[in-house]
């Protein structure tokens, strides 16, 4: 730099390539594809130990005794641990209501509840001692629906709660009821011209992420332990474990390791307690990885439901009210159960004005296995019901299903059933007409000249037919889903952002605590600074619990959030940096008072893009760093009797069209197409929108025609914990996803754009089920439809 303090080697100034609104690749995505990114099964440490969790083999049942001693003896094994072990008097976690133990005490409330602990020095050897440990169990009757629920003299999965919804439930078997009722939904009843009714069943989806639940646990120096994990929220882990550890927080220390998949399974604690406590019992590295058995018995699941509706129209086809009672099975624990009935029932009308309504949704304790959160967390149930009403009224009238839903569609400024105006773009018409005016797929695509393709027809390879018995439908539907922590949650996130000069370039550091989970946070952090700094390295920490919390990645929030935070944070370097330049430079240019001064292109410039310094310059030794805490707008809890209040911070809007071609001999459905329009506010990374929105749009799918948690509702044990038997859709399964993007802005959120994951699994569904019931005629009101739904073959209903 000149001796006389002028800025040195001026140049124009150009906008960092890389930044808001480009796809830029992920810089997880060439080692994933490849096989080389390090994934939490993948962890190792030099002398570790194999962890491994003996469950229960009943669903509820008093523990008569328990005998650990041949495990114990067997060679190479150092610990076994049960409740009676555990360190300190806090034994339970939970993510609201503490009711999981750590291990099982005095009975067993579902199938595969983790009783005892085992670490050795071989996982093998570790899998033998679990299996030697002796447990007696007397078996308890099961509670496995509402019936067995709520009876009079049901029983209690949970004795004596003390939890605070229990004061406004009308039985302990229930872990939380919120209503909704505004206006007079009976007198609107009886001004109805056409009044429809639907009873409708939602199946248990599992979240089926390919990464198995694994991590591992380093014991320290100072007492403490440092736990490598792959979760989608890591202070919440935190918080949760310190007390069962009796350890204080700063004494836990947590690191990301590479998530193989989420969709809300890991926002329970799984094996991070049970890794830990065996590192501080044995005094040696511990590592915990499932088998997909284990998988399934190891995570939350989505809520099966039970839901009721009544639907009433003008014969003008205008909404007159809307009915509904919705009964969601929380398992054996509380997990996010409240949150998903607040979900359900304030979703539970979908994106339309209705003036008069009437909800009640239920949570249930049962000894099922436990549920929590998924993606679309309560909405995605509310929508398979909401919208297969919208197509029986629709009939009823004799209207066209979409001009239907678009006559009582809503839009900005629209009345939520909460009483809470829409005060964002809410384009649900729209999105309507888009996703209807899209190109429809070639009839017959299975022929040619050569004949039939039979991956194109119902049964795929299984060549059942060659367009015999084949019958094509087509369905619509559009859901609404709440983006961000609703309910009064103190919904914040963490950014630390740091500037300095590292080998002549200027380069920025971001850190924050957020979980990777797949959804590409890395990348937007990195286009953020980009755009905000003016600079095109980025750097971005490990997430990990040496700084504060970025809340979960979860409910669409982590680019609103965190993406906020870190936005928020840029913009406070930014304004130190320029304070640097004007201390140093200020004299040499009247731009460096007067004028809006930018970060570009690695550059300080004017807003009219004359440069006036290199950040290297500006910088020089110097490093700007700040760490910030950055929230949304507030949100309050919805009343306990009526379910008004502003409860949700941002709504996210999609449409789908979904075209199936059904064998309706053999009752095999082939989804040939599942086109999407949505809003996402603003585009941050267009290929990672696109992503989401697939992806999402194919979970949807998953649930409307195979997957399902399967169980026996005399046992409450899951029949089927393998992907053997738990079919999830593959390539050959996943249709065509034509995507149609809109984008219009939401001005209370930082670059306007809107949460976008989680709102394609909710119309999905049922925009499948729609096309199925055009190509059949049958009413299907069950999700998963099976091939002996379609055919007339069914003895009965598959259990839940």
């Amino acid at each position: 730099m000149p001796t006389n303090g002028a800025p040195a080697r001026i140049t124009q100034g150009t906008q960092a390539k890389g930044g808001v609104g480009e796809s830029t690749l992920r810089p997880d995505g060439v080692l994933k594809v490849t096989g080389e990114f390090a994934y939490s099964s993948d962890l190792w440490h030099e002398d570790m130990l194999w962890g491994q969790i003996l469950r229960s083999t009943v669903a509820h049942a008093e523990i008569v005794s328990l005998d650990t001693a041949e495990a114990l003896a067997t060679p190479g094994v150092y610990a076994v641990m049960t409740y009676d072990d555990l360190p300190t008097e806090v034994r339970h976690y939970g993510l609201e209501i503490q009711d999981t133990p750590v291990l099982a005490h005095g009975k067993v409330r579902h199938h595969g509840e983790p009783v005892a602990i085992v670490a050795a020095d071989h996982p093998e050897t570790a899998r033998r001692a679990a299996a030697k440990i002796k447990v007696e169990y007397r078996e308890l009757p099961v509670v496995t629906d509402e019936a067995s629920a709520t009876a009079p003299d049901a029983v209690l999965v949970h004795e004596n709660r003390t939890d605070h919804h229990v004061s406004h439930v009308p039985h302990p078997n229930i872990v939380h009821r919120q209503p909704i009722v505004r206006g007079d939904a009976a007198a609107a009843a009886r001004r109805a011209d056409v009044v429809v009714r639907g009873e409708y069943t939602f199946g248990m989806q599992d979240q089926a992420f390919l990464g198995p639940e694994s991590g591992l646990a380093v014991p320290e120096e100072d007492g403490g332990v440092h736990l490598y994990i792959a979760t989608q929220w890591l202070h919440s882990d935190l918080r949760q474990m310190a007390p069962v550890l009796g350890l204080p927080p700063e004494k836990v220390r947590m690191t990301l390791a590479g998530v193989g998949g989420a969709f809300g399974g890991r926002e329970d604690l799984s094996m991070q307690i049970h890794a830990c406590l065996l590192a501080l019992r044995t005094g040696k590295p511990v590592k915990i990885v499932y088998n997909r058995f284990e998988s399934f018995f190891g995570h939350v699941h989505r809520h099966p439901a039970k839901l009721s509706y009544e639907h009433g129209a003008t014969r003008d086809g205008k909404l007159t009210h809307v009915k509904c009672r919705i009964v969601l099975d929380g398992g054996a624990y509380a997990s996010a159960s409240p949150a998903v009935v607040g979900n359900a029932s304030s979703l539970g009308v979908g994106p339309y004005v209705v003036d008069d309504v009437d909800i009640e949704a239920i949570a249930l304790y049962t000894n099922n296995p436990p549920c929590g959160a998924m993606r679309g967390f309560g909405a995605v149930q509310a929508c398979f019901a909401y919208e297969a009403q919208m197509d029986k009224l629709a009939k009823e009238l004799g209207l066209d299903p979409v001009e239907f839903r678009q006559l009582n569609a809503m839009e900005q400024g629209s009345i939520m059933p909460t009483g809470q105006p829409v005060d964002s773009p809410a384009p649900v018409a729209e999105l309507l007409r888009r996703v209807k005016a899209m190109p429809m797929p070639p009839e017959r695509q299975w022929e040619s000249s050569e004949g039939a393709d039979v991956r194109q027809l119902p049964g795929g390879l299984s060549n059942t037919t060659h367009g015999e018995g084949v019958v094509r439908g087509v369905g619509y539907a559009v859901g609404i889903k709440n983006v961000g922590f609703s309910e009064g949650f103190d919904d914040y996130s963490t950014a630390r952002v740091r500037m300095e000069v590292v080998a002549g370039e200027a380069v920025a550091t971001v850190h924050t605590a957020m979980a990777e989970v797949g959804q590409g946070g890395v990348t937007v952090h990195a286009q953020i600074a980009r755009t905000e700094l003016g600079v095109s390295r980025v750097t971005i920490d490990p997430a990990d619990t040496r700084v504060g919390s970025a809340g979960s990645t979860s409910a669409s929030r982590q680019t609103y959030v965190t993406g906020g935070a870190v936005k928020n944070a840029c913009e406070l370097v930014r304004e130190k940096v320029l304070e640097i330049g004007r201390r140093k430079f200020g004299a040499h240019h009247p731009a460096w008072a007067t004028a809006e001064l930018l970060l570009e292109g690695g550059k300080v410039v004017t807003d009219g893009g004359e440069a006036l310094a290199d950040l290297v310059d500006v910088l020089g030794e110097e490093a700007v760093e700040v760490e910030r805490e950055w929230r949304h707008r507030p949100t309050e809890p919805f009343d306990l009797r009526t379910g008004q209040g502003n409860g949700h911070v941002q709504y996210s809007f999609a449409a789908h069209r979904a075209v199936v071609e059904v064998d309706t001999e053999l009752g095999m459905v082939k989804v040939v197409e599942l086109a999407c329009a949505q809003d996402v506010g603003k585009a941050l990374n267009p290929l990672s929108v696109l992503g989401q929105i697939q992806g999402g749009t194919a979970q949807g799918l998953g649930i409307a025609v195979m997957e399902e948690i399967v169980v026996d509702p005399k046992t409450a044990k899951v029949r089927n914990p393998s992907f053997t038997d738990y079919l999830i859709p593959t390539i050959l399964d996943t249709p065509t996803i034509p995507v149609d993007v809109l984008e219009l802005a939401d001005t209370h959120a930082p670059y306007g754009l809107r949460g976008i994951g989680e709102a394609p699994t909710l119309s999905s569904t049922p925009a499948v089920l729609a096309a199925v019931r055009d190509a059949t005629g049958l009413e299907l009101n069950r999700t998963p439809v099976r091939p002996e739904h379609l055919t007339g073959t069914a003895q009965e209903q598959h259990p839940r």
